[in-house]
C-alpha cells in the first residue's frame, strides 16, 4: 500500500546489544555459561546474554549482527569507523542479506591476521563521512549509500539506497560524489544505483520489485504515484500515471490473520484505484524471481513502449 510522499524516516534509533568478551572472563566461566545456554557464541571471542530466552533462535540475524558488530566495537583497539553493510546496519537500513562480517574502515590492514570476522577496507574518510550512531563511530549515511551500491549487487545496493534516501541521506550530496568517482572500484554499479534510487519505496520489496522492471528495460517508474478516487487520494507503490498501469506490493502474510475489516478496506482501495481506470498489477514475492514480472507487465504498455524496451546493462552486473 503507498503512502503520501515527502516524510522522512526517523533517526537511528539502532542499540548495540550487551555482550561479553571471552578476554574478560576466565576460560571455565565462559564455557559454563556455554553449557548452560546461558550465552551464545555469536564472534570472535563474542558472546551474546540468551537471559531468559531459552531458544538462541529467538534472536533474528539482524540482532546477531549487531551483537558481532559491539564484540569488534570492544576488541579492536585501533581507531576504525564501521562501514559498508555494517553502517547500514547501525543506520536502521533494510539488506536483503544480513552480513556475516563486520565492514570497518581502518588506516591499514596490519591487523587484519588475527580476526577472519573483520573485513578491513582502507579508503580515506573526510571528516564529514564520519557520523556518530549508538555509541560507535560509522560512515554517514551518503558515504554508507555509496559503499554498499559499489560493493553490493545493484539489486541490494539499491534497497540500501531506497532507504537511506528515504532516511535523509543528501540526494545532490550523493549524486555528485557518484559523478565525481571515476575511478572508484565498480563506479559504474555505484553511478547505476544512485541514478534509479528513489525514497518513495516504503519496504525492501517494494525496491525488489521496481528493480525487477528497471533491469529488464522498462520506463522508469514513478514511486507513490497519487490517483484521484471516490475515496480521496490513493497513493499507490509505484508505476506509469501516463499509462494508467500501477503496481502493488503484497508483503508475506499481509492479509494473514488481518481482521475482516482490513481486507475489506483493500479491497475497497483496489477496487476504487480500478474504477479509476488504473490497471493495478499485485505483486507478490514469487514473481521477483527471474522477469515474471516484466512479463506480466509488459502487455499493459503501449505497443511503441513494448518495442522500445532493452534490459539496462548496468544493472545486470
Amino acid at each position: 500500500m503507498g503512502r503520501r510522499p515527502g516524510a522522512k524516516s526517523p533517526a537511528p534509533t539502532t542499540r548495540l546489544p550487551l555482550v561479553h568478551l571471552a578476554s574478560d572472563r576466565p576460560r571455565g566461566v565462559v564455557a559454563a555459561h556455554l553449557r548452560a545456554g546461558r550465552w551464545q557464541k555469536v564472534g570472535y571471542g563474542t558472546y551474546l546474554p540468551v537471559d531468559a530466552t531459552p531458544d538462541p533462535a529467538a534472536f533474528d540475524a539482524r540482532t546477531l549482527a549487531l551483537a558481532r558488530v559491539a564484540g569488534v566495537a570492544r576488541r579492536l583497539r585501533a581507531p576504525v569507523v564501521f562501514s559498508h553493510v555494517s553502517a547500514a546496519l547501525l543506520w536502521g537500513l533494510p539488506l536483503l542479506r544480513t552480513p556475516a562480517h563486520v565492514h570497518v574502515m581502518h588506516p591499514s590492514r596490519a591487523s587484519a591476521r588475527s580476526d577472519g570476522a573483520i573485513v578491513r577496507h582502507t579508503a580515506r574518510l573526510d571528516d564529514d563521512d564520519v557520523r556518530s550512531v549508538a555509541g560507535v563511530r560509522v560512515t554517514s549515511l551518503e558515504r554508507t549509500l555509496l559503499d554498499c551500491a559499489a560493493m553490493l549487487a545493484p539489486v541490494a545496493g539499491l534497497v540500501v539506497a531506497d532507504a537511506a534516501l528515504a532516511a535523509g541521506a543528501d540526494p545532490e550530496d550523493v549524486a555528485r560524489r557518484a559523478h565525481d568517482a571515476h575511478r572508484a572500484r565498480h563506479a559504474v554499479r555505484m553511478r547505476a544505483v544512485v541514478a534509479y534510487a528513489d525514497p518513495g519505496a516504503e519496504s525492501p520489496y517494494e525496491t525488489v520489485s521496481r528493480f525487477v522492471v528497471l533491469r529488464d528495460g522498462l520506463p522508469l517508474p514513478q514511486t507513490q504515484v497519487p490517483v484521484r478516487t471516490h475515496l480521496g487520494t490513493v497513493w499507490s507503490d509505484w508505476g506509469w500515471a501516463e499509462f494508467a498501469v500501477l503496481a502493488e506490493y503484497d508483503g508475506e502474510g499481509k492479509y494473514r490473520g488481518a481482521e475482516s475489516a482490513t481486507f475489506m478496506a483493500e479491497k475497497r482501495r483496489h477496487d476504487a484505484l480500478q474504477e479509476a481506470g488504473q490497471r493495478v498489477v499485485r505483486v507478490v514475492s514469487a514473481d521477483l524471481g527471474g522477469s515474471a514480472l516484466s512479463a506480466r507487465i509488459l502487455p499493459l504498455l503501449p505497443a511503441s513502449v513494448q518495442r522500445s524496451v532493452r534490459p539496462r546493462p548496468d544493472l545486470l552486473s
